[in-house]
């Protein structure tokens, strides 16, 4: 099987708010894939169905081969769940958390220490193993909480917002860690409200709005399907003056910039290419659109 993530008709509401919406998706083995979308967009509550901490109230999702709702003990043994708050123990040192977990993981006193120093290693905490972990920074936190993740390898690793709260050098020391993550071949599902972090990270990409996706694929084939370059005039001051959308083909950036000459324009032109940024303002402000979805097989 080359599902990691099946998702089918999932809905989930809260009192008269459904806050997920008949979603369907999938998640190849060895995938990173983002849920991408705005606060209240339904991200985290995609996430407890998949992890089994709450339940759908229609739909269907198998975990690592299976189902969230009726095989939820298997589908808990596979997977790893990182979320918005570091789940660390601040009295504990970084050492003694990870060797905590892995003595409740079932592994004898050898064993646990052994996969600590492991992780510690991994997971660039050497230099603080033996610190109280309330001296840790947020970056160095959400490492641990990480490396607390990995005590027994999972299938599959859900993480919830990981880099909110970090500074540029954190978020950024994290990215390559979740990217070595997956280098290694465990799957990856993230949520996400920074686009540049879903860009970077993501092999596909879904954009959720009001519970729904209102847009799925690679980065790439998301900036596509909004349209070609824009080419832009900016003044001497570096305002923009005036830009035209265009198809992308040669002819039509002819035609731009012939518009700009006609309109006795001045200025510097510059080429603009769509972004994820264009992506979701494009499919967040209108109702989502079913020919922007694309499955993934």
């Amino acid at each position: 099987m080359n599902q990691a993530i099946e998702v089918r008709g999932l809905s989930k509401a809260f009192g008269k708010k459904r806050v997920v919406d008949d979603l369907e998706f999938t998640v190849s083995r060895g995938e990173v894939f983002a849920l991408l979308g705005p606060n209240g967009a339904g991200k985290t509550t995609t996430i407890n169905i998949l992890t089994t901490l709450t339940t759908a109230d229609a739909g269907r999702a198998l975990v690592a081969g299976f189902d969230t709702r009726t095989e939820a003990r298997e589908v808990q043994r596979r997977i790893s769940l990182t979320g918005q708050s570091a789940a660390v123990d601040d009295g504990l040192t970084a050492i003694d958390n990870v060797v905590m977990f892995a003595r409740l993981a079932g592994m004898t006193r050898i064993e646990s220490a052994r996969r600590a120093a492991e992780l510690i290693s991994r997971f660039d905490l050497t230099d603080a193993a033996t610190r109280s972990v309330r001296t840790f920074s947020g970056g160095m936190r959400r490492r641990l909480d990480l490396a607390l993740s990995f005590v027994v390898t999972p299938e599959v690793l859900f993480l919830d917002e990981p880099t909110t709260g970090l500074d540029t050098r954190s978020r950024r020391d994290l990215w390559e860690l979740i990217r070595t993550v997956a280098a290694a071949g465990t799957t990856v599902l993230l949520t996400t409200q920074y686009l540049e972090e879903a860009d970077q990270l993501a092999d596909r990409i879904a954009v959720l709005h009001e519970g729904r996706i209102a847009a799925l694929g690679t980065a790439d084939e998301l900036k596509a399907r909004i349209g070609g370059d824009t080419v832009e005039l900016h003044d001497a001051q570096g305002d923009l003056v005036r830009e035209i959308a265009t198809d992308g083909t040669v002819a039509d950036l002819r035609r731009a910039l012939d518009r700009l000459d006609e309109e006795g324009l001045d200025g510097v032109v510059s080429l603009r290419r769509p972004t994820l940024d264009d992506v979701f303002l494009a499919v967040t402000t209108t109702e989502p659109v079913a020919e922007l979805t694309k499955e993934h097989s």
